[in-house]
């Protein structure tokens, strides 16, 4: 080889060369290659994964490796190099367990973003966390507790009342400063017979699917057009079709939401129902001031369980338990006529 080589061309003959083969039978066609590239160019924002398998739905005969496809996508200058985080020793968690749709339902709002003419565009979303499933986003006029309820009776018209609702702190969501954390929307939910849970303050990795989630919303909607807030809710809409039928989910096993996501079975009441306690419990009303009154004194709990009844376990002859349906809130007192509320083990109210 190395003669015929010289004898060819010479002392350059013997020069390295390039060791690629001259032939290629497993290179990708120009039409795979292009419409890679397009599908990637229309969901600029997903990864070779997402974009194999939405190619793989049309040309299921033609479907690339993964490697081929990131390898195209590199070559075309479509990837982002992201920067690799480190982290030191273990992270605490405050996970839910979840099984099934309906299980938990997230909610929280998008951070605003200004659009013409000058206004406030805000959008609430709500999604389930075992489906990854959106059912609402939308922007409010305002972030009132009335507001959200109104978004809240027709998802559960809808698609009837999950197990758990699952929120930051934040006002409509919660009150830090009342017994438990409860607001009026909190206390109209628990009333439902939805449990409440809720993130630990400054831990926005506690909801992260939903914080990832709305990355992407901002990635793919927020900055990507300019105009007023009828134009940026059309394209929400769109997004959120294409989020819950098109995309597919790499925690799905690259299934859509809408593959995995049904209806809960338990429905919605047409008319609210009183909370109903042991009959060992004794029954109280919460007056409009947020106060129970109990052999002639008063004891305030707090404003947001108004109009709604408390439930009292006897613990000993001095003190009772208070319940809001199946939530402790506190102790109270008969000596001292005191109600001190149930502190977490950091000493906050929750």
């Amino acid at each position: 080889k190395w003669l015929h080589r010289f004898e060819e061309g010479g002392y350059p003959g013997l020069e390295d060369q390039s060791r690629r083969p001259n032939t290629s039978p497993g290179q990708l066609d120009e039409g795979i290659v292009c419409e890679l590239v397009k599908l990637k160019l229309a969901h600029n924002t997903w990864g070779p994964k997402k974009i194999r398998e939405l190619y793989g739905r049309v040309y299921e005969d033609s479907i690339p490796s993964l490697s081929s496809v990131n390898r195209v996508f590199k070559k075309a200058g479509l990837v982002k190099r992201r920067r690799v985080r480190t982290t030191r020793g273990g992270r605490m968690t405050n996970s839910i367990r979840v099984q099934a749709p309906n299980d938990v339902w997230t909610i929280d709002f998008k951070g605003w973003w200004r659009v013409r003419p000058r206004d406030r565009f805000e959008p609430l979303t709500v999604r389930d966390a075992h489906s990854r499933y959106l059912l609402e986003a939308r922007s409010l006029t305002d972030t009132s507790t009335e507001s959200v309820k109104q978004v809240f009776v027709k998802l559960f018209r809808e698609y009837g009342l999950p197990k758990v609702v699952h929120s930051d702190n934040g006002t409509p969501f919660a009150a830090r400063s009342n017994v438990r954390g409860i607001s009026q929307l909190s206390a109209w939910l628990i009333s439902l017979g939805i449990h409440i849970h809720h993130s630990r303050p400054g831990h926005p990795q506690d909801n992260g699917g939903h914080e990832r989630m709305h990355k992407d919303l901002k990635e793919e909607v927020q900055i990507r057009y300019t105009g007023d807030a009828k134009l940026y809710q059309a394209e929400l809409d769109k997004w959120r079709d294409e989020f819950n039928i098109i995309r597919p989910h790499e925690a799905l096993r690259m299934k859509t939401p809408a593959e995995l996501y049904h209806c809960s079975e338990r429905k919605y009441p047409m008319t609210q129902n009183e909370i109903e306690y042991p009959n060992t419990y004794q029954v109280r009303k919460v007056s409009a001031y947020g106060e129970i009154k109990i052999k002639g004194n008063n004891y305030f709990i707090t404003t947001a369980l108004r109009k709604y009844m408390l439930g009292l376990k006897v613990i000993d002859a001095t003190k009772l338990a208070v319940y809001f349906a199946s939530v402790f809130l506190g102790k109270i007192d008969l000596e001292t006529i005191s109600f001190t509320p149930y502190q977490d083990e950091m000493g906050f109210e929750k």
